[in-house]
């Protein structure tokens, strides 16, 4: 609606633009809801932007422009001249009442409305957790904002493919090597294990032996449960006989297979596939590395200090210069993450989002620099960040360790509210804010307390409300015969106003990489839905008029393609019984 009523004033304000011997474009101009209802269904400021041009007061050119709307066809009901020249408008309710037939003439199709600059080819890349042990909180606020914002962006017409990043080289996974490795060996009494206070507290002393037997167990350590388990599973299969062997091998090898199989078992659960896996060892093997280091190189980026090969980012416009390789000879993080980025745009990729943790933001501007020192385009790639999350319940914030293996994994979390519940409240907040995620309140199964269900449970009503049709027998209305014209009432009227909206909201939330947008809207439209439903005197649907009950069969029709389609772009199932 919004976008008729755009063309129509485009066309008046060009005309007029033209008899005043002006050739220039029409001004991009706001078309937007008032704050308050009674001031119309949109409000415009065009006649502000071209007064001057055309040499005339604003108000003068605002009434020109609602002299002109009269001759819309029929599409504006109202207008009026407001402040120092904004147009207050109303849309005709049998515009309204038509718009809900397209709605269901559109169905699973309304909202995805393909951008004018046409298919991107976009990858995402998300999660990307090291292999080191299960999916926390963090990792699953990433994973479902991830998936969301793909799924916008192919509503929107773009050709997205899912990345996940596995991080399978440096010392977090030598680490994880060596952890199972103490672990099996305390298993066999050849090793003991360290006490429990110098693992809970980092000043605590470290001994080298107890009782004889040497403390293997490396100081920052894994210490999750899982690491005596995959320990356990070694010595059923292999006995004693990998006491010799290093930790590099069988012991990381076995611990990162098992690890990553729950990691992909967890995002299964979720709703979530991937395109394309990348191994950060690939970099390293195939010599990519060496490569960009000597690219750099060249390009006077690099440098050595004290034994370490550092990338010359003050010379990019940065604060400080940053290590690529330790003097130990091993790549920090920043010089295979240059190496992949690079990576990416060889694929062909012409958009490029990264989803990290406000934990990874210091590296993305070094990232970003470096690779357009090599020749590639960095406003190609984005970062959307997102904050961490905390875990509430009983009132009280559930204390969190990943040091201490002394936290919530998101299978913990599956197990008690579901995945459904799970992804909206990961999503139904902006990925820039801090999210409390309140136990207590995604186990409620009372569908007005939990906002995931209060929205599921819209959609099944319009379910149940086709059942009872046809028990009583009466057909649903087909979109090509539907007579919408009995909706007067002003809260069908206001249902049917937020249902057009839908097709803006998902541009505003994929042009923004905000999908929490799609949650608010779903949530209005939950609310405007389910009271409409519980007031059964003065809205019934079915009732001996068989105009009235065809119409407001086709408005919970319309309720149903619209709920179903948010919610599939939220990856929530839209159930037709709860």
């Amino acid at each position: 609606m919004r976008e008729r009523l755009r063309r129509v004033l485009e066309e008046h304000l060009a005309a007029a633009l033209r008899e005043a011997g002006d050739a220039g474009a029409v001004p991009a101009f706001a078309l937007d809801p008032p704050r308050q209802a009674e001031h119309g269904d949109f409000a415009c400021n065009a006649a502000l932007l071209v007064a001057k041009r055309l040499r005339q007061p604003p108000q003068a050119v605002a009434e020109r422009l609602i002299a002109a709307l009269g001759d819309a066809g029929g599409l504006v009901a109202a207008a009026e001249v407001a402040g120092p020249g904004f147009v207050n408008l109303w849309i005709a309710d049998a515009e309204w009442q038509r718009g809900l037939l397209g709605i269901l003439a559109a169905g699973s199709a309304f909202g995805r409305v393909p951008r004018r600059d046409g298919a991107l080819r976009t990858q995402i890349e998300f999660v990307s957790a090291n292999p080191t042990g299960p999916l926390t909180l963090g990792h699953g606020r990433q994973a479902v904002l991830g998936d969301c914002i793909a799924r916008l962006l192919e509503a929107v017409g773009q050709q997205v493919t899912r990345e996940y990043y596995f991080n399978d080289g440096g010392r977090q996974m030598r680490v994880l090597g060596q952890s199972v490795k103490a672990r099996y060996l305390e298993q066999l009494g050849l090793a003991a294990p360290p006490p429990v206070a110098a693992l809970a507290d980092a000043e605590a002393p470290w001994p080298e032996s107890i009782d004889g037997l040497p403390v293997v167990f490396p100081r920052d350590g894994y210490q999750g449960d899982y690491i005596a388990e995959i320990a356990t599973d070694l010595r059923a299969c292999h006995g004693d006989s990998l006491a010799e062997q290093p930790a590099e091998g069988v012991f990381r090898e076995a611990a990162q297979k098992r690890i990553f199989a729950e990691i992909e078992a967890t995002l299964t659960a979720l709703g979530i596939r991937f395109d394309v896996y990348t191994n950060e060892k690939t970099f390293y093997e195939s010599g990519e590395l060496e490569r960009v280091l000597d690219e750099l190189r060249g390009r006077d980026l690099v440098y050595e200090h004290e034994g370490a090969v550092w990338l010359r980012a003050t010379a990019l416009g940065l604060d400080r210069d940053r290590v690529l390789v330790k003097g130990s000879g091993e790549p920090t993080y920043l010089l295979p993450d240059i190496a992949y980025h690079r990576d990416k745009f060889r694929r062909g990729f012409e958009r490029i989002l990264d989803i990290q943790g406000a934990d990874h933001i210091e590296q993305f501007p070094f990232v970003r620099a470096a690779i357009g020192a090599l020749g590639c385009d960095p406003e190609r790639v984005e970062l959307v960040m997102h904050q961490f999350v905390t875990l509430t319940s009983g009132g009280q914030q559930v204390k969190q360790s990943t040091r201490r293996a002394n936290y919530v994994t998101v299978d913990e979390l599956l197990t008690q509210v579901g995945a459904d519940v799970f992804r909206f409240f990961m999503v139904q907040r902006k990925a820039e804010g801090h999210l409390d995620f309140d136990l207590d309140l995604a186990k409620e199964r009372d569908w007005k307390k939990n906002p995931a269900f209060y929205v599921q449970y819209a959609h099944a009503r319009t379910w149940g409300i086709e059942r009872k049709a046809a028990e009583q027998g009466v057909p649903m209305p087909s979109a090509a015969a539907i007579d919408a014209s009995g909706l007067t009432l002003p809260e069908e009227l206001t249902l049917i106003r937020k249902l057009l909206e839908f097709p803006a909201v998902v541009a505003q939330a994929a042009a923004a990489c905000e999908p929490h947008h799609i949650a608010y809207y779903l949530r209005d439209v939950a609310g405007l839905w389910n009271p409409y439903v519980q007031d059964g005197t003065r809205h019934r649907v079915l009732s001996e008029d068989a105009s009235l009950s065809a119409a407001r069969l086709a408005l919970a029709l319309g309720v149903r393609t619209v709920l179903a389609n948010g919610l599939e772009l939220l990856g929530l199932s839209a159930p037709e019984r709860m």
